[in-house]
């Protein structure tokens, strides 16, 4: 019963998520575009607004293919799945709760907020042991690349959540260029990003943050040190992550999915 309502759950949390993303553009929520008011901080590590349709209809497409998934009575036991547990339903509760404030005009809370959806797909994240085993093909689509792609973006969000707080506290970055500061955010996003590629082998995720950073160099095309730093970031992430696929030693084990089926017998 307990694996019955996780599934409930999980996929009540994905049809909530989706649908007041959907209605805070289409209402508006507050009277106010998502993009809209992302376009009142004029800050540089923010990618062109094309960036965020392809990446949130991707990302949407990928949390429904897994609440399909785990919510096929073949995979209600699934230990695999019981991994991630609750940590999924409380993400989507804390996206919803972080647009509510964002409408709202809640900046300094957003970021709480954001923090916190990261730290909770992080958990997913290192549950599913993403580039330390292997599962089945299935699992692999629809468990581990919805996740790694959700993170990878939200990686990118917490930078620019923080860096659009800071301006709007009229903070004034210690007398540093805020094109300057943007740089550094772009390298300290490609370390992240290079670390997870080096030592998960994590395509999607790399992925995500090449396209964010490919946004930037677009939507920064007129600020020739951001663009060229994002671009030069980019090629950065997929120099680590070639480094990490050629270099990454044995092969992860596999591990068994299925609560019926022990390792020695399923591979």
């Amino acid at each position: 019963m307990k694996d019955i309502v996780r599934q409930i759950v999980n996929v009540l949390a994905t049809l909530l998520l989706i649908a007041l993303n959907i209605l805070a553009n289409a209402l508006p929520l507050n009277g106010l575009n998502t993009g809209a008011i992302s376009d009142q901080f004029k800050v540089y590590f923010v990618p062109a607004g094309y960036v965020f349709v392809v990446i949130w209809g991707v990302i949407y497409l990928a949390l429904i293919g897994f609440a399909i998934y785990q919510a096929l009575p073949k995979q209600r036991r699934n230990p695999y799945l019981r991994r991630i547990g609750y940590l999924y339903a409380l993400s989507c509760l804390a996206n919803v709760a972080w647009l509510f404030l964002w409408h709202y005009g809640f900046f300094a809370l957003t970021v709480v907020v954001m923090v916190v959806l990261l730290l909770l797909l992080i958990a997913i994240y290192l549950r599913l042991e993403i580039g330390r085993t292997r599962v089945s093909a299935a699992e692999t689509w629809l468990v581990r690349i919805p996740f790694s792609l959700y993170l990878g973006w939200i990686t990118v969000a917490t930078i620019a959540n923080v860096t659009e707080l800071l301006y709007y506290w009229n903070w004034g970055g210690w007398g540093i260029d805020p094109k300057v500061w943007a740089a550094i955010m772009l390298v300290a996003g490609a370390l992240i990003a290079s670390a997870v590629g080096v030592a998960r082998r994590d395509v999607a995720y790399v992925l995500v943050i090449v396209w964010a950073f490919a946004g930037i160099v677009v939507k920064q095309s007129a600020t020739p040190l951001v663009a060229i730093t994002a671009g030069l970031m980019a090629g950065v992430v997929v120099l680590a992550l070639l480094m990490g696929l050629l270099l990454g030693g044995e092969r992860p084990q596999r591990v068994a999915s299925a609560p019926d089926v022990g390792v020695r017998d399923r591979w």
